[in-house]
């Protein structure tokens, strides 16, 4: 009785003492569930392919919802991807820089096997699933819309079809998205060359010679470099602004307030880690001369022929980037002082190097300025963006002889400004009478800093 009484005792002794490694092992195995791939939903703004330009998790990362998993750059704005599950990343399907299409998995997850969560991830599935069919299916009646005279291909092989006259419609094309390849004229030429119609007998050998030797030197000669991001937003954009009448008024500026007003104050504000230019003088003063003139500060709707006045100034500064021409924007300039314009500014300037500026900061924008004299040029003519109505354009700055009061000739830093306006509503009265204003505030740039 004795030993059954301490082999009871040792049972539920070894029994305790088990009882943390059983509740360790539930807890490692808590994501033994069900892998799901995560794939990359409708951004919206019409975005079929993004790039992925940096991960945030690798495999083995446990994440929850909301959680940041990557950044991708559409050729519009870069957009910051969050997880929709609790779960473990099991493998990453895209590397940095490589394109992914809206309906393509990202990543593979791993999410608790539970009824709901399945249920719901099937859903968003079959959500994404139904936008990919239903891109397929417009990208599909697109390619069928193409003008057979518009044949995809180089121009080595365009070369050799009209060499030996061969119409390109009738030439079956195996390269993707319809493209016709070498291959495809040597096939032809084998084809009728064997149809007892051909009066001519074609030499394949000696053609695939020639084809050959055409190609090497046109690749030596030539290369093929596809649009970046940005540039196909640019693209687009300016397509449309094909359709405004510019009106263009030019004027020049002296810049010797400003450039005193920002040499004073530029070593103190280095120190708080603000970058002063003269933009932000720029900035202002458009934005005090369109307190004056607030039509200018319009967005046009053409069909309707209205103007919709804007009371918020959203100022859009034209940034080169390593994705091309972007037009972010500082928002409610009018509520700004110079400083909190030099440090908008800046955070734009520093997204923009690693082009990664969020759709936030480039929609809305009411009112454009441009500063090509960074890199050199007087006068230009800026393009507007359409639904905007005006652009200005600043060219570098100068220092030259002009006369004084008094007709003495002294040496003045000089900057051109040009404005480029929709004709259909502003007319040139108007548009000098607001460059007069915005040029009484660069020069009298005092003003700026006390709100007078």
């Amino acid at each position: 009785m004795a030993f059954s009484w301490r082999l009871l005792m040792a049972s539920q002794l070894a029994k305790k003492l088990c009882e943390p490694i059983h509740r360790f092992v539930s807890t490692s195995s808590a994501w033994c569930g069900k892998i799901i791939p995560f794939q990359l939903v409708d951004i919206g703004e019409g975005i079929r392919d993004v790039t992925v330009k940096e991960w945030f998790v690798k495999p083995g990362d446990q994440v929850s919802q909301f959680d940041e998993v990557c950044e991708v750059q559409s050729d519009k704005a870069s957009v910051t991807i969050t997880s929709r599950y609790d779960g473990v990343v099991k493998a990453l399907h895209f590397k940095v820089n490589e394109n992914a299409l809206v309906g393509e998995a990202l990543m593979d997850i791993e999410i608790e096997d539970s009824e709901d969560t399945v249920k719901d991830a099937e859903k968003n599935k079959s959500k994404i699933k139904r936008q990919t069919v239903g891109d397929e299916e417009k990208r599909s009646a697109e390619l069928k819309k193409i003008n057979v005279d518009k044949i995809l291909t180089t121009p080595a092989v365009r070369r050799i079809a009209m060499e030996n006259n061969i119409d390109l419609k009738d030439v079956m094309a195996t390269g993707k998205d319809g493209r016709v390849l070498k291959e495809d004229i040597l096939a032809y030429l084998q084809q009728i060359s064997a149809t007892p119609k051909v009066k001519t007998e074609v030499k394949t050998e000696v053609l695939r010679n020639m084809t050959s030797r055409t190609i090497e030197l046109e690749e030596l000669s030539s290369r093929t470099v596809a649009y970046k991001k940005y540039s196909k937003h640019m693209w687009k954009t300016m397509t449309k602004s094909l359709s405004i009448p510019h009106f263009v008024y030019s004027d020049e500026c002296n810049v010797d307030q400003v450039m005193y007003c920002r040499n004073k104050v530029k070593d103190s504000l280095k120190n708080r880690n603000v970058s002063l230019t003269f933009m932000p003088f720029f900035i202002k003063a458009a934005s005090r001369a369109l307190e004056q003139y607030p039509e200018l500060n319009s967005w046009l709707d053409e069909e309707t022929q209205t103007l919709r006045i804007l009371a918020s100034h959203n100022i859009g500064i034209a940034m080169d980037t390593p994705e091309g021409l972007v037009v972010p924007n500082i928002k409610n300039v009018q509520n700004l002082n110079i400083l909190a314009i030099a440090r908008e500014l800046n955070r734009l300037q520093e997204l923009g190097r690693k082009a990664s500026i969020p759709l936030g900061d480039l929609t809305d924008t009411t009112f454009s300025l441009s500063n090509i004299g960074v890199v050199g040029g007087t006068y230009t003519k800026p393009v507007i963006l359409p639904p905007q109505i005006i652009i200005g354009a600043f060219g570098k700055i100068q220092k030259l002889p002009r006369y004084d009061d008094k007709g003495n000739i002294v040496p003045v830093n000089i900057m051109s400004v040009s404005w480029a306006a929709d004709h259909r509503v502003l007319d040139g009265v108007t548009v000098a009478k607001f460059s007069n204003l915005w040029k009484h505030y660069v020069e009298n740039s005092i003003d700026l800093l006390i709100g007078a």
